[in-house]
């Protein structure tokens, strides 16, 4: 099939149902970007249409729909959504998303906004942490892929390239690194696997493009550009922005594992910059606050002379440095080298840099060129930021990041570092009990959500933004395991993951409507116990049914034809012509039967409507069995034979199962409105 031509030079548009396409936009190496009109609604619109070489195959063009579908699902505000997902007229993907005219980040010059840089670089760490918190990498964060909306609102657009955790490692042909060079991670460049710290390093590389005007590598191609990403140290930036060093050291890490271990860290980290104007003040602050942690308990006339003196050598130093509010001491500035050991980096007299395993008393920094005063929160935090970056969230007792932050609380509850921490654990929590309960380690799950609502109620922050963040994606995970569970047709399970719900504290409309969807789940468990003679749970081919041990009893059958009144077929020995000589039924098959044993002399009509009437008496599914459900309940070697629900002969006749009494064979077709003296039934109970 020819396809419409798609290129910037092209006239003809492509046919797209419902809309109408009036000029292109943007053209990119995947895709072209036109503006367009919802006819539905009158809206404008921006309609990606995918190039024919980037998804060549059908293959690579499902799998992108329904990546497509899978963002359409991210609603973030600073997310630009999708519309809707379809194929051109040619077959070519497309997907209808917000026009948004105010142009991209990589139009602005933002070298002397400090303010804005960081409000752009919060809107996109929140986005990421919300996209990768569901699975989505982005892939290809670049400044041509930040939209600014009506209210200047930055906006995270196009991730079109991006992947779910688990689906590959890329949409394009294998060895393809796809992405903008420019912004790319190493890993990525080297067409590695990449994890959503990809996504954290192109932020960096923007957030070095907002502050200085300029990228931090530069190369004459494509391929020198991958290789400056993967080679060359991290550049220094000028001194009026060296404040921003350290922020910029982490976020651009060759390897992963020093880089930002997610978007919240790298927020937090953001929010740790200091600022350009009046950021000395919060350090004489912090550092009074620290040293009177420590003075409490001594006579004003000694602590407040030292706070003094204190005060005062910290303005000499100001005015010795020239006055240069962004220019750091020489400690502050000493950062890790690249990738490998770090510089030396331990101030002797730094404000609030403690010695190693230092137990000494509060005042002795004071006076001498010993560590600055530490306080038993101060070590108690430190140790909780230790035991988060190990992830020993709840356990080991006694040596876990959320019992080292109780403890840090109870020795001081106004420390300025403890609400930050505090939070990072709750959401830390939140990310690793989430996937727990999904898969069903309860366990873990319950250790860590009970412990995090402790504290988060020892500490007041049982109903803030952390912890009614983390009920949500641990509403989110529970559905997940109870739909799974209804797939699956297992209540217990889905009863266990409500334990979730009862740690968690989720509010009661949510705690609710999700008990409900557990308790919907019928209890096959208790259903084949139920079943006179019992039942066996059997998954076939996704369906779930419980089919009798035994077949259908002469007294059951009894039973039926006493409430009923029905008139059973005739029935004869099969192979015998004395049918009209001896009749038989049910009742007098011509041999004796006990109460107990399988009723046979009845067709395969008369098992239906003896099936029909237990559903209607029980108030649940119960039919015949089938070939498929027969074959995995066991026929007894002794007989009878057993009618299914399987057709023969343009279905004129019925399957009987099984080995009878008289012959050998495994299945026969028989006449569906007669009764045989070596053939029973049984049903199967539906949920």
């Amino acid at each position: 099939m020819p396809h419409t031509p798609t290129g910037p030079d092209s006239t003809v548009f492509p046919e797209i149902a419902g809309y109408r396409l009036t000029r292109i936009v943007g053209h990119g190496g995947m895709a072209t970007v036109y503006l367009g009109t919802q006819l539905s609604l009158g809206r404008d619109v921006a309609i990606k249409v995918m190039l024919p070489e980037a998804l060549a195959d059908e293959v690579s063009r499902r799998r992108f729909e329904n990546e497509a579908r899978t963002i359409a699902r991210l609603e973030h505000p600073n997310i630009v959504g999708i519309h809707e997902v379809g194929r051109t007229d040619a077959g070519l993907p497309w997907y209808a998303m917000p026009y948004l005219p105010h142009g991209h980040l990589g139009k602005r010059d933002l070298t002397g906004d400090h303010a804005r840089v960081r409000e752009v670089l919060r809107a996109l760490l929140s986005a990421l942490a919300y996209a990768h918190a569901r699975g989505v990498i982005h892939r290809d964060v670049k400044a041509e892929n930040v939209l600014f909306d009506e209210a200047d609102r930055p906006l995270l657009a196009d991730f079109g390239i991006a992947l779910r955790r688990g689906y590959g490692t890329r949409v394009t042909m294998v060895g393809l690194a796809v992405g903008s060079t420019a912004y790319m991670a190493p890993e990525q460049a080297r067409g590695q696997q990449v994890d959503f710290r990809a996504d954290l390093y192109s932020v960096g590389v923007l957030a070095w493009e907002m502050l200085t005007g300029e990228l931090p590598y530069k190369g004459e191609d494509a391929l020198s550009m991958a290789l400056a990403h993967t080679q060359n140290p991290i550049p220094r930036l000028p001194p009026a922005l060296r404040h921003w060093q350290r922020f910029i050291d982490r976020a651009l890490a060759k390897s992963m594992t020093r880089r930002f271990s997610d978007a919240g860290e790298m927020l937090q980290a953001l929010e740790q910059v200091p600022l350009r104007d009046g950021r000395r003040a919060p350090v004489i602050t912090q550092t009074i606050q620290r040293i009177g942690h420590g003075t409490r308990r001594l006579p004003p006339l000694v602590w407040v002379p030292l706070i003094l003196v204190l005060a005062a050598g910290v303005g000499v130093a100001m005015n010795l440095s020239g006055g240069d509010a962004a220019a750091p001491s020489a400690a502050q500035d000493a950062v890790p080298a690249v990738d490998g050991p770090a510089r030396t980096s331990a101030p002797a007299a730094g404000v609030g840099q403690p010695a190693a395993g230092s137990d000494a008393d509060p005042l002795d920094g004071i006076g001498g060129p010993q560590a600055a005063p530490v306080s038993a929160a101060d070590r108690h935090l430190a140790d909780a930021e230790r035991l988060l970056r190990a992830g020993r969230l709840a356990a080991p007792p006694g040596d876990n990041a959320l019992e080292a932050l109780g403890e840090a609380w109870r020795a001081d509850p106004e420390h300025l570092r403890l609400p930050a921490l505090l939070d990072r654990a709750i959401d830390a929590v939140a990310t690793g009990a989430s996937p727990a309960v999904v898969r069903g380690d309860d366990r873990t799950a319950l250790a860590q959500l009970q412990a995090v609502s402790r504290l988060a109620a020892d500490t007041g922050r049982a109903d803030g933004d952390a912890m009614r963040r983390l009920r949500t994606r641990l509403a989110e995970a529970v559905e997940t395991r109870i739909t799974d569970a209804a797939g699956k047709v297992d209540r217990k399970d889905a009863l266990a993951a409500l334990t979730a719900v009862d740690a968690a504290g989720l509010d009661a409309p949510t705690a609710a409507r999700l008990r409900r969807q557990a308790q919907a789940i019928p209890d096959l468990a208790a259903l084949a116990a139920r079943i006179p003679g019992g039942a066996r749970v059997v998954r076939e081919g996704g369906t779930v049914f419980a089919v009798a041990n035994a077949p259908v009893s002469r007294a059951q059958y009894a039973e039926f034809v006493a409430a009923t009144g029905h008139k059973s077929a005739s029935c004869r020995a099969r192979g015998s012509m004395l049918r009209a000589v001896a009749p038989r039924d049910w009742d007098s098959p011509g041999f004796d039967q006990a109460p107990g044993d399988p009723v046979v002399c009845v067709s395969w009509h008369d098992a239906v409507d003896y099936a029909r009437w237990r559903s209607e008496r029980e108030g649940r599914s119960i039919v015949m069995a089938s070939t498929a459900q027969g074959a995995a309940a066991p026929v007894r070697s002794e007989g009878p034979a057993e009618w299914r629900s399987d057709c023969a002969a343009a279905c004129k006749e019925r399957v009987a199962a099984g080995r009878s009494r008289r012959d050998a064979l495994d299945s026969r077709a028989l006449d569906p409105a007669r009764g045989y003296d070596d053939v029973g039934f049984r049903v199967v109970h539906l949920p």
